[in-house]
């Protein structure tokens, strides 16, 4: 993978998924391959692995949404620079927040922490879902990476991801 990614866990609550860094770096990898993104050499981005507190704080200051959300991204440049780009940005998970849709989705928190990273990367490349058509691209994008990963469908039970 020609992409550093740089991956900080300031929350505790992340230790009860010990392979975290590891699934994000596989993920992130199938993102890649499943997107046709091209990287520069020496590409970077961040991931940090918080709490809903933190990402309450971010999404209310960024998006002024007072509560906490599963993922949020930040783009470091615009989608069309991407394959130019020294930064591409970052992103934050909430581990309870996760946690939690994990379960009452009937998800595995791996499984789970995988779709959020993958749903996460597309954010910060420029995919969205405000329209029916945009979900339906990242969500189509989204399962052929998820099953390169060997994961089951996050949609297939109606499953949603903010």
């Amino acid at each position: 993978m020609k992409l550093s990614l740089a991956i900080s866990a300031p929350c505790p609550l992340w230790r009860g998924l010990p392979r975290a860094r590891a699934m994000a770096r596989e993920t992130v990898a199938a993102c890649l391959g499943e997107s046709g993104l091209g990287v520069r050499e020496g590409a970077e981005m961040s991931l940090c692995l918080t709490s809903d507190a933190d990402l309450r704080a971010l999404n209310a200051r960024w998006r002024g949404v007072d509560k906490p959300t599963n993922v949020l991204s930040f783009p470091a440049v615009p989608a069309e620079r991407m394959s130019e780009a020294q930064m591409l940005g970052d992103i934050a998970l909430a581990y309870e927040t996760l946690a939690r849709e994990a379960e009452e989705s009937g998800a595995s928190l791996a499984d789970h922490y995988r779709h959020l990273v993958a749903h996460g990367f597309l954010h910060l490349i420029g995919y969205d879902h405000q329209t029916d058509e945009e979900a339906e691209r990242m969500e189509a994008l989204e399962k052929r990476i998820l099953a390169r990963l060997g994961v089951a469908d996050p949609y297939a039970d109606g499953v949603v991801v903010e």
